[in-house]
């Protein structure tokens, strides 16, 4: 259930994204890879464990520096990205 909520989340983001205000190139192409990241831990059989130096731990981190790049210029998408890395957090991604 809970990667379904996961999965429920990036679409709302990418949602979110494609309603508001123009995003440069830059943060667009961040957003995407986080997004295929994120859905090709989600396609994975079982859960993955986060690990000191692996993907599924850097992919909180990446969360929390596209919020705080997208903060300022668009705050619509602040809320859809702290659901995104709480749902990360409660799957221990």
């Amino acid at each position: 259930m809970e990667r379904q909520e996961l999965s429920r989340l990036l679409d709302a983001l990418r949602a979110e994204l494609e309603s508001g205000k123009p995003v440069d190139a830059d943060l667009r192409a961040s957003l995407a890879a986080l997004d295929g990241d994120i859905r090709k831990v989600l396609a994975e059989p079982a859960p993955v464990a986060p690990t000191a130096e692996g993907e599924s731990g850097d992919l909180t981190e990446r969360a929390r520096e596209l919020e705080s790049r997208f903060a300022a210029d668009h705050p619509y998408l602040t809320s859809a990205l702290n659901d995104l890395l709480d749902r990360l957090g409660k799957m221990g991604i």
